[in-house]
C-alpha cells in the first residue's frame, strides 16, 4: 500500500486561493486521505464551507486569529495518515508532485529525513529559491547593516540563494508553503511551538528535528506551485512586526547568552534605522509608516511580556 498524507491547511482571509488550492488537491487526490482547513477567524468569506462541501474535505472554524503555528497544531490534532503535509492557501499541488514526495520519504534514501520540501514554482513559472540555513547572530548583525547579500562569508545568509535548487540535498530548512512531515516526529516534538504566532515556526522545528537525528531534505524531483505573498501582503506593518517579534523569540531559544544580545541590539537598535532609510531613498511614506507602527508594536509587545513575566 502507498504511502499517505493528511493535508492542513490554515486559512486566514485567504479570499480566492483558498478555493484554487483546494482545486488542485481535488485534481491531484493521489496519496490523500484527508484535508483539514482551519480558518482563523476570516471575515472575508473565504471559508464557504458549503462551496467545497466534500466527505474528504473538514472545516474547523477558530473563531478567531489564533496565530499560525497554533492552528497548525490545531489541525494536525485531527491527522492520522503516516504523513502530514502543511499546505499555504497560496500554494497548489500538481500532478505527481505528493506522490513522489511521499515515495522519497518510504524509501531507503528518505528514512532518516523528518521534513521534505519539494520544488516551488512562482507566479511566473520560475523556480523559487526559498531553502534556508539555520541563522546566528550574525545574519540579524548582517541584515541591520544592509551587507548581508554583499557579504555572504562574514554573514551568515538566510536564505539559499546561491543555491539554484535543481537537484535534491539536504538542507537545513524548506519553506512552510509546502511542509511534508512524519506525523510520528511532529507529535514527539509536540508540533509547531505557539510562541510563534507566525514565522519561524517551521524553522524552530526544522532546527529540533535536526537536533533530535532527522534532516530536511528538498526534493526537486517533485514540484508545485506557489504564489507567494497572500493575506500577509496587506498588512506591512503587522507582518514585519511579528517577524521581528519570533525572531527575538527564536534567537532567546537557540542562540546563547551573548548571541541573543546581540541579535537583539542589531534589531532594535540598528535595523529600525536601516529600513527607515531604505524608505527615504525609496520616497515611500507607507513603508516608513509601516516600519514605524511595526516597531511601536514590537516594543509595546516586549514591555507587556516584561510586565507579565514572559520571556
Amino acid at each position: 500500500m502507498s504511502a499517505r498524507a493528511d493535508i492542513v491547511i490554515v486559512n486566514w482571509n485567504s479570499g480566492h486561493l483558498l478555493a484554487e488550492c483546494l482545486a488542485s488537491i481535488r485534481t491531484n487526490r493521489e496519496g490523500v486521505d484527508r484535508v483539514i482547513v482551519v480558518d482563523n477567524g476570516s471575515t472575508d468569506g473565504s471559508l464557504a464551507p458549503e462551496s467545497h462541501a466534500e466527505d474528504w474535505i473538514e472545516f474547523d472554524a477558530a473563531g478567531e486569529n489564533l496565530g499560525f503555528a497554533a492552528a497548525c497544531n490545531r489541525g494536525a490534532a485531527r491527522c492520522t495518515a503516516p504523513f502530514i503535509l502543511f499546505l499555504n492557501p497560496d500554494a497548489q499541488l500538481i500532478a505527481g508532485g505528493l506522490p513522489e514526495a511521499l515515495r522519497f520519504m518510504t524509501s531507503p534514501e528518505g528514512a532518516r529525513v523528518g521534513i521534505c520540501g519539494v520544488r516551488l514554482l512562482g507566479r511566473t513559472g520560475a523556480v523559487e529559491r526559498h531553502c534556508a540555513n539555520f541563522t546566528d547572530p550574525s545574519t540579524y548583525v548582517g541584515q541591520a547593516l544592509g551587507l548581508a547579500d554583499r557579504l555572504p562569508r562574514v554573514f551568515t545568509p538566510h536564505f539559499m540563494r546561491s543555491f539554484d535548487h535543481l537537484e535534491s540535498r539536504v538542507v537545513d530548512q524548506v519553506i512552510g508553503a509546502f511542509f511534508l512531515v512524519r506525523r510520528p516526529l511532529f507529535e514527539q516534538l509536540n508540533g509547531f511551538d505557539e510562541r510563534y504566532f507566525v514565522y519561524f515556526e517551521e524553522v524552530d522545528f526544522a532546527l529540533r528535528a535536526k537536533q533530535a537525528g532527522w534532516d530536511t531534505f528538498y526534493l526537486a524531483s517533485a514540484t508545485g506551485y506557489h504564489y507567494g505573498g497572500g493575506t500577509s501582503e496587506k498588512v506591512k506593518a503587522r507582518r514585519l512586526f511579528y517577524s521581528l517579534r519570533s525572531r527575538l523569540i527564536y534567537a532567546r531559544r537557540h542562540f546563547s547568552p551573548a548571541g541573543f544580545v546581540v541579535t537583539a541590539a542589531a534589531t532594535l537598535a540598528v535595523e529600525p534605522v536601516s529600513r527607515l532609510a531604505q524608505a527615504v531613498l525609496r520616497r515611500s511614506l507607507d513603508d516608513a509608516g509601516a516600519v514605524l507602527s511595526a516597531y511601536r508594536m514590537l516594543l509595546a509587545d516586549m514591555a507587556g511580556r516584561r510586565t507579565k513575566g514572559g520571556r
